[in-house]
């Protein structure tokens, strides 16, 4: 008498996504659902090397320190097959590590702006590293062998790559990501403390997991060609391509959320710089601008803000020589790095001043974020901070102070009327 063996039952891809997904809610603090969802499939795509002809490298990016891009790594890290993490490593060595036996790593980068920063010389090696790592196939010529015996070799690059750093990156990196633009948790955003002797063996399960799973459809990803939301096409087509080709394999809610977070971070992708610069400017608009008033012209602001005199606005450096007032639109790309309560980037609107419409501020958009990265104001503590920021009722501010209100009111009225003057 034979005995036949019942085959395996199959994985649930949507299902298994679906605990990836839940296991970065437990740690990590996204600033949108998109967020989750490029991140569980990234996750996924990292155990397809194999059957890929692309990879979407992931960036983490902040304006601030404190704002979860290393916890984030940390995360993929238990995820994703053969995770190395590197803060500072040489362009050989990366190659090297690729070329190695042991399979095609996952890269992790913390602190990638001390590789790209002002000090760091450019790290041309390490970028032509990422630039070309993206397809299959990719490979550098290097120089290999002792003292004068040298020969040239080929060394491959392809491989899965996350980083983590504060401001942004050099664009040929940036548009060959998915960028998700960390920011401080907000007062009210809870996640649960990351314990690595318990929390990676639960990572490594659903680590393994993803493995076997991945393996079940990896003829199926070398074969797909997956529909690309309308308007996406060219290198962000190419850097969605495999995250989608897994939401299409996984079913479920998985295809639909895939593209809708496709083409919301792709809207939202943008550079940012200058960290500290905007903290500060935030804390100044706060604090010196926007004292009573619901809405601030350009103008007005920039007035206000050249006239502080322990203030960096007056003579700022634009090429790392040359040096000139704050303008405008230089105003514009500091505040586009910060978000509204909406989550969309801060942007000059229309504003209604006597019969003209001049560009300017409302204080409603910037409330997120002066609560989420402005220190309390003097003489308040953290919890009370948020409290400092003007409440915007019914488009008129209210102050908390009566004797402040008609402090501020007295500034308003003066800078009204030099707006008209």
């Amino acid at each position: 008498m034979t005995s036949t063996k019942e085959p395996a039952p199959s994985i649930d891809g949507a299902a298994l996504l679906d605990e990836v997904e839940a296991f970065h809610r437990r740690f990590n603090v996204f600033p949108t659902e998109h967020a989750y969802v490029a991140v569980a499939l990234w996750d996924a795509h990292a155990h397809l090397m194999d059957a890929l002809d692309g990879t979407a490298r992931i960036a983490f990016l902040s304006p601030e320190p404190g704002s979860g891009k290393s916890r984030a790594l940390e995360i993929i890290e238990t995820l994703t097959p053969r995770a190395a993490t590197t803060v500072n490593a040489s362009a050989n060595a990366l190659f090297r590590l690729v070329s190695a036996d042991e399979g095609t790593p996952t890269l992790l980068f913390d602190e990638i702006d001390t590789v790209f920063g002002p000090k760091a010389g450019g790290n041309e090696e390490v970028r032509g590293f990422l630039n070309s790592g993206y397809r299959r196939g990719a490979k550098s010529l290097r120089c290999i062998g002792d003292g004068s015996d040298q020969k040239a070799g080929f060394f491959p690059s392809f491989c899965a790559v996350a980083m983590a750093g504060l401001g942004s990156l050099p664009d040929t990196i940036l548009t060959r990501s998915v960028i998700i633009r960390m920011r401080k948790k907000a007062p009210n955003e809870k996640c649960e403390p990351y314990r690595l002797r318990v929390h990676e063996k639960q990572g490594h399960v659903l680590r393994d997991r993803l493995a076997e799973w991945t393996a079940s459809i990896n003829e199926q990803i070398s074969e797909a060609w997956p529909e690309m939301p309308e308007g996406v096409s060219d290198r962000p087509a190419d850097v969605w391509e495999p995250l989608l080709a897994v939401a299409d394999a996984a079913g479920g809610h998985w295809p639909e959320r895939a593209r809708a977070a496709c083409l919301a971070l792709i809207k939202a992708a943008k550079e940012g710089d200058e960290a500290s610069l905007g903290v500060r400017l935030l804390t100044d608009l706060r604090d010196r601008v926007f004292c009573g008033v619901d809405k601030m012209p350009t103008a007005a602001i920039l007035e206000v803000l050249l006239s502080i005199d322990d203030a960096p606005w007056a003579d700022m450096s634009e090429d790392g020589q040359s040096t000139k007032p704050l303008t405008a639109r230089r105003l514009s790309k500091l505040l586009s790095q910060y978000v509204r309560p909406d989550n969309t980037p801060i942007k000059p609107k229309g504003i209604r001043v006597g019969s003209t419409t001049p560009k300017g501020y409302y204080a409603e958009d910037l409330t997120d974020a002066w609560a989420r990265y402005c220190p309390p104001p003097p003489g308040e503590s953290a919890t009370s901070a948020t409290s400092a920021t003007p409440q915007v009722n019914g488009g008129e501010s209210v102050a908390e102070d009566p004797s402040a209100s008609r402090h501020m009111s007295a500034e308003t009225d003066t800078r009204q009327l030099r707006i008209a003057g």
